[in-house]
Parts: structure tokens; C-alpha cells; sequence
């Protein structure tokens, strides 16, 4: 099925100039997205040895997901205004003082300073998530799902770096444990600014200089309702399940190194199938794999509701990060049929406001079921979103069937 507008450009001989810039996109994801690693590995042992409230320890990771979803609209008015190129640079530099900021939050045994130093490492999240639309500007409609996966799969580059950096530089200060590797998170941001200096400017060819009809207008469509629920399901639960999973695995007695083997695990199931997502996307639809995503973390909700051997936490955790895989990048894939080119910046970043903020707040809320309800109650929680995703996928490909293109 063809897309619903004009693409933004002439078709250029084999979408040159967006395979040039998807894989300049997925150097800066390996770079950028070993950002969030870093915090999440190290954020809640830094909050506990800082905070005096030990419940607020795992609150640095809270407000990284949260400066991730605050930080979406912003970085998409200064991109509509001073082009991706500029405000990927400028995304980079605001994660190198995020990474400054943190260090010397530790050094200082400062809680409150390490916590904004990780709000604005979310803040740099935002302008990383939205590689993968800026993957799509030149790509023709039957490259675009590709070149998001090219992107997404510089994040399975980025499960490594982060780890990698954590073991690395965490002792690179000996006064202030931890403070190295975050020391080691700016110097990635400005390996990342380098990169995407390299980024060539798409510009549009057809699309007309106002910017394109409200954005009421737009997310009111049923299309990008589907398209934001399907991403917002897939992202939320996975962040929802996996937050809980290393602490429920503590809970039930197994030890620290198979839980963090776990996040491994899920991390490189999370981006590993970016290889060939594109491909499954052009076979079978985009529609088709966005389900294929969504019924995988159910299924992973199943294992995880069968028992709670290492084994099981383990298979819980792989269907979990490639349900993920496929049900984001399928549901960003649905997102880029639904605006015009000169929509696409305002209409990218209140998708992502949407999903993002969701992970906030699973982020939030993942922990404090786990405590009152269990690891069972976290699976449990999870059937109910996948099938409202799932009908309304059903309830679109219905109404395009019997409703004739215009």
C-alpha cells in the first residue's frame, strides 16, 4: 500500500542519500544509546549510597525516562528551526554536561546534583529516539521501514558500549566510585557529536512552506491513534516488565550476576532482530509484524507467569526485548504514514511525548507493583494492554479494507 502523501523528495537512484544517512544514524545510536545503559546500570546503586531516603534510589533512572519524555517536543522545535544536523549537535552537547553533571554529583556525594545530572541524560535521550525518524526524511516509502531498522540496530552496538563503559571507567576516579563512568558517558555524547556532524540535510523538494494542518487535526486521525498505542504498548511494557525483572529475581533468591546476565540477554534481544525487521516489514506489513511484536510480549507475560526458575526470568526476558523490536519499530514504521513532510517534525515528537511518557511512568509504578503484588501481578498487568493494542490494529485493517483509497 502506498503512503498516504507525497514524500518529501524526488526519488533519488536507490535512495542514496538516505542509506548514507541511516548509517551515519546508527553510529550515533551505538554512541548515544549507550547512554541509557549507563544509567540504568549504575543509577540505582549510586542513589543508594546517596540518598538519604533509600525508597527515592532508583529515582535517577525515574527522571532519566522522564527528561526522555519532557525533552521530546523541544528538540523537535529546535530541529524544525535549525535543521537535524544542528540540533543533533546540540542534543550531544547537552548529553556531555549531563554526563559532567553526574560525575560530579557522585564526586560531591550530591543526590540531588547526580539526579539532574541523569534528568538531562534523558534530555539527550530525546534527541537519540528521534534518529530513527530522521532515518525516514529522504528514504523512499519502500526503504523507510529499513532504515529505521538500520538505526534501531545500532542500539544492539549500544548494549555493548554501555556495559562496557560501566566495567571500564567506573573506577577511573578512586575517591568517588561510579563517577568515572559517567565521566565515560560524556566522552560517548562527544564521539556522538562527531558523528552526526556528518549528517547531510534532506531537503524537501515538493512539500509546501506552511507548516501543514494542526496538530489537533493529525492526532486525531484513527490511524495515528493506532499507530502511538501500538508504540506506546510495546514500549511501556517492556520497560514496565523489565524494571521489575532484576528485582524479582533478587526476590526469589537467585543471584545478582544471573539477573544482570538477564538484562544481557534482553538487551541484545531487544536489537538484535533489527537485522531483519525491514525485511519482515516490506514481506508481511507493517501492521502484521506491530502485531507479531505484541503477541510475543504476551507470550513472554505467559512464561513469566509459569514459573520463576533463572530459566524462566531468562526466556521471559528475550520474547520480551523481541516482542519490542517489533512492535516499536512496526509502530514507528505506522507513524510515518500519517503526516505530510512538513508535519513531520511536530508530528514525531508528539508521538514520542506520548510513548515516552508512558515509559515514565511505568518506570514509576514497575517497582511499587512488584512490592505490593508480586512478579506475578507485573505479568498479570500485562494481557490487557496488548489486546486493546491488537483490536485496534484489527479495527484499522478492517476499516482500510472496506474503505476504498482515496
Amino acid at each position: 500500500m502506498s503512503a498516504p502523501f507525497p514524500t518529501s523528495r524526488a526519488p533519488a537512484a536507490g535512495d542514496a542519500l538516505a542509506k548514507r544517512n541511516a548509517l551515519v544514524l546508527a553510529c550515533a545510536q551505538a554512541f548515544g544509546g549507550a547512554n541509557p545503559a549507563i544509567v540504568v546500570s549504575l543509577g540505582g546503586l549510586v542513589g543508594q549510597a546517596l540518598a538519604s531516603n533509600k525508597e527515592l534510589a532508583t529515582l535517577p533512572v525515574s527522571l532519566l525516562n522522564l527528561g526522555l519524555a519532557l525533552g521530546t517536543i523541544p528538540a523537535a522545535v529546535l530541529m524544525r528551526r535549525a535543521g537535524r544536523r544542528t540540533g543533533y549537535v546540540v542534543g550531544a552537547g547537552i548529553g556531555v554536561f549531563g554526563g559532567c553533571l553526574a560525575a560530579f554529583g557522585i564526586a560531591s556525594a550530591n543526590f540531588v546534583l547526580f539526579c539532574f545530572g541523569t534528568l538531562i541524560a534523558g534530555l539527550y535521550g530525546s534527541f537519540v529516539q528521534s534518529y530513527r525518524f530522521a532515518a525516514t526524511d529522504a528514504a523512499s516509502d519502500r526503504f523507510k521501514a529499513r532504515a529505521i531498522s538500520w538505526v534501531m540496530a545500532g542500539g544492539l552496538v549500544a548494549g555493548v558500549i554501555g556495559p562496557q563503559t560501566v566495567i571500564w571507567a567506573r573506577d577511573l576516579i578512586e575517591t568517588a566510585p561510579f563517577a568515572g563512568a559517567f565521566i565515560g558517558q560524556a566522552a560517548l555524547a562527544l564521539i556522538s557529536m562527531a558523528v552526526v556532524s556528518a549528517l547531510r540535510p534532506t531537503p524537501v523538494v515538493d512539500a509546501p512552506k506552511a507548516g501543514g494542518r494542526p496538530l489537533s487535526q493529525i492526532v486525531s486521525q484513527p490511524r495515528f491513534i493506532v499507530a502511538v498505542v501500538a508504540g506506546l504498548v510495546s514500549y511501556g511494557l517492556m520497560s514496565f516488565t523489565m524494571t521489575a525483572a532484576p528485582l524479582a529475581m533478587i526476590g526469589c533468591g537467585h543471584p545478582v550476576g544471573a539477573a544482570a546476565l538477564g538484562i544481557q540477554w534482553h538487551i541484545l534481544a531487544m536489537f538484535g532482530p533489527s537485522f531483519f525487521t525491514g525485511s519482515l516489514i516490506a514481506r508481511f506489513g507493517k501492521a502484521a509484524v506491530t502485531a507479531a511484536g505484541l503477541l510475543l510480549i504476551a507470550l513472554s507475560a505467559v512464561v513469566g507467569l509459569s514459573g520463576i526458575t533463572i530459566g524462566h526470568f531468562w526466556i521471559t526476558l528475550i520474547l520480551l526485548g523481541i516482542g519490542w523490536n517489533f512492535g516499536f519499530i512496526g509502530a514507528t514504521a505506522l507513524v510515518t504514514e500519517c503526516y505530510r513532510p512538513e508535519e513531520r517534525t511536530k508530528v514525531q515528537a508528539a508521538n514520542d511525548f506520548m510513548v515516552f511518557g508512558s515509559v515514565a511512568i511505568a518506570s514509576f509504578s514497575s517497582g511499587k507493583l512488584l512490592n505490593v503484588g508480586g512478579w506475578d501481578n507485573v505479568n498479570w498487568v500485562v494481557f490487557p494492554p496488548v489486546f486493546v493494542a491488537l483490536g485496534l490494529l484489527a479495527w484499522q485493517r478492517q476499516v482500510k479494507a472496506v474503505v476504498p483509497a482515496e
